[in-house]
């Protein structure tokens, strides 16, 4: 069985996932943002298996790596980690916004946060292989503008989305490379389009989906070994945006990323 980190577990997706792991016989560590919030799942999760609660707010990259050193700290057999925690395209109409630290708020939390914690994290995942990245993304991908990558010009919440989902698989399978060989495998997926969630009602559309059809896909990259460096469309292998597997762009990324990451 396995120690499993799910980011944004309080609602959604993230909640459907942490039950089902934690009835199969893992140890969930469920994070939230919300104290109140995040203690109550797991008092719940408790009633059905192993759980333990995390709680940091993903749009302060302090708080992101603190996060990473203190699950660290408690929990050195982690061997999984999924990052779902996600901010949505925002309410129809509503302007950019940032983060505690000012970076263009969805960049913040759906790319930069992921990036942050994996890295926080890797030194005990390395140590626990085979282990596992699952990266919740999404089939709304579009290329980031690299010079301006904070999108300060004609900004958009759904094409910010878009870029920050875009920017976390193109990560994915650059990670994936340098990861080869180490035991330690990072995939990406769309886990279903528009499902039920506060995230999708609050963009002002009719969901398509529940999370429950989304879980197989999460749930099965968590805890099957399905290669490396692959992007699915739930528990389908897929292809992602094209651009994302352009070495190129990765490099550019990846500078961009550093940057805004030592901000």
């Amino acid at each position: 069985m396995s120690t499993i980190l799910i980011t944004g577990a309080t609602s959604g997706l993230g909640r459907y996932v942490a039950f089902a792991l934690v009835r199969s016989g893992h140890v969930v560590l469920a994070h939230g943002r919300d104290p109140g919030r995040t203690e109550r799942l797991v008092e719940e999760l408790r009633t059905e298996g192993d759980a333990e609660a995390f709680v940091a707010d993903l749009a302060s990259l302090a708080q992101v790596r603190e996060l990473g050193a203190r699950v660290a700290d408690a929990h050195p057999d982690l061997d999984v980690l999924i990052n779902n925690a996600g901010v949505g395209a925002g309410s129809p109409g509503s302007g950019r916004e940032l983060s505690s630290d000012g970076h263009e708020l969805r960049l913040a939390v759906n790319y930069l946060a992921p990036v942050a914690l994996t890295r926080a994290l890797l030194p005990v995942l390395r140590a626990n292989t085979p282990a596992r990245i699952v990266n919740v993304g999404s089939a709304g991908q579009e290329p980031l503008d690299f010079d301006d990558p904070e999108f300060t010009r004609g900004y958009q919440g759904f094409a910010a989305y878009c870029r920050a989902k875009f920017a976390l698989a193109a990560h994915t399978f650059a990670l994936a490379e340098e990861l080869a060989g180490t035991g330690v495998s990072v995939n990406v997926l769309h886990p279903a389009t528009f499902m039920d969630t506060a995230m999708v009602r609050e963009g002002g559309v009719a969901p398509w989906s529940t999370v429950a059809d989304g879980a197989p896909g999460v749930l099965a990259l968590a805890t099957q070994d399905l290669s490396t460096g692959r992007y699915f469309d739930g528990t389908s292998p897929a292809r992602a945006h094209e651009a994302t597997y352009d070495r190129e762009v990765q490099k550019r990324l990846s500078a961009v990323t550093d940057q805004l990451l030592a901000l």
